[in-house]
């Protein structure tokens, strides 16, 4: 039997950025699902046409989510995950429902304590306003750049923008700015546990929206009994998985899950 994969995509981006991806982990032997988020339209376009259905979404909305989704699979699946999929993707791996994880810039989990300007200037658009927490927020083209698109030329970064972002609810940024304070973060993740399955985090160099150091922090946060294994990717933003550059990204991932989930199980 085939073992599945589900991606999951993070904020401003809809869940088509991942078609590349499915095809290469398809011709590897997988099989391959990427649903979005709670409220997200079939197409970029519908979903900016009904932003108001994707409001008020937090992060344990989106990981109920998709835990559902992975209930009716037939297998335990890996998961792959990117911004806050790559949170989701660790509470889904760290609640026995996924066999192993890659956590890509991964919105960083309750215990990191790194906090570069680059990743507050890039959660401004949301945290500019206390009502955006129960709001649907949209990147202009100019936010985009600064945190996604900055390591690429500004003709690549403008096309991407065009073609993949979406309007994302505000919460989940107002949960990570709250998650130090409350005993009962939804950004909280187990660490410790060595009967979890194995789990990569990847981080870009020149990330702003999710800094190498976030990124860091949060593999050094697992202890040293599970299979927890940190990558950086030299000189490469927030846009790594769905930009030109992505095949560098997704052959790390394929090469790092064939030697913990083969295709075939």
């Amino acid at each position: 039997m085939a073992t599945s994969v589900v991606f999951i995509h993070g904020l401003w981006v809809h869940a088509s950025a991942w078609q590349p991806w499915r095809d290469l982990f398809a011709e590897a032997g997988y099989t391959t699902e990427a649903p979005g988020w709670p409220g997200d339209s079939e197409t970029v376009s519908a979903t900016r046409l009904n932003a108001s259905r994707v409001s008020g979404h937090g992060i344990q909305d989106v990981t109920d989510h998709y835990a559902a989704l992975i209930a009716q699979l037939p297998d335990k699946p890996v998961v792959v995950g990117h911004s806050f999929g790559g949170l989701v993707a660790q509470k889904l791996l760290a609640a026995g429902l996924a066999s192993a994880a890659v956590a890509i810039d991964p919105a960083p989990i309750k215990g990191v304590k790194a906090l570069p300007f680059a990743q507050i200037r890039s959660a401004l658009p949301v945290l500019a306003n206390k009502a955006n927490r129960d709001r649907a927020v949209s990147l202009s083209r100019r936010q985009f750049r600064y945190g996604f698109g900055n390591a690429l030329s500004r003709a690549e970064s403008d096309e991407l923008f065009r073609t993949f972002t979406i309007p994302g609810p505000g919460r989940p940024i107002f949960e990570l700015t709250g998650a130090k304070k409350d005993p009962v973060s939804p950004a909280a993740v187990e660490t410790g546990d060595p009967r979890r399955g194995p789990l990569l985090i990847v981080g870009g160099e020149k990330d702003h929206t999710i800094p190498q150091v976030v990124a860091r922090q949060a593999a050094e946060l697992y202890g040293s009994a599970t299979d927890t294994e940190f990558r950086e990717i030299p000189g490469r933003g927030h846009s790594l998985v769905f930009d030109s550059g992505w095949r560098d990204v997704a052959d790390l991932a394929l090469r790092w899950l064939a030697e913990r989930v083969p295709a075939a199980r």
